[in-house]
């Protein structure tokens, strides 16, 4: 794996894992900021009329547990991602992660948010898609350079 891709899928990975940490810390505790605690309470009242599964199936979701969902599935998923080395746990956090982007840029859209309350959720939807291709690349060009030496060790076995 050339150094530079190793690099930067460490970095996104940390980096994007203390992130989500954070976030998923103010929406749990109102020890990091009182104000945006007490916003975001509010604000998820809006966000729980407009989950997905309300909308379709008329399910009614408390908007204080579906903050705190969220709010311990980015910790969960952020710590996953800083902190354990092993690409399909990181891949699977990544994934739930950029699950929970999606929704937040779908529910900011359905309550008429302004650009800037959900350009955070935008730009954590394409550094985590980012994440994603990165890994994928370096993935698939370790695979062809191991069948390719592969094929060079078997060529020579066989002359």
């Amino acid at each position: 794996m050339p150094a530079s891709n190793t690099i930067v899928l460490k970095s996104l990975s940390i980096l994007l894992g203390l992130f989500f940490v954070f976030v998923g810390a103010l929406k749990l505790t109102p020890h990091i900021s009182k104000d945006l605690y007490k916003d975001l309470r509010t604000e998820y009242v809006k966000y729980a009329k407009v989950f997905p599964l309300a909308a379709l199936f008329g399910l009614k979701i408390p908007s204080k547990w579906y903050r705190r969902t969220v709010g311990i599935l980015e910790i969960v998923c952020g710590l996953a991602m800083a902190l354990i080395p092993y690409h399909r746990v990181k891949n699977a956090a990544n994934v739930i992660l950029l699950i929970l982007m999606v929704l937040g840029v779908y529910q900011h859209w359905m309550v008429s948010d302004p650009f800037e309350r959900s350009g955070p959720a935008l730009v954590f939807t394409f550094m985590l898609g980012g994440r994603l291709v990165v890994w994928y690349q370096t993935n698939r060009r370790d695979e062809e350079q191991a069948a390719a030496n592969q094929a060079q060790a078997n060529g020579v076995k066989q002359d």
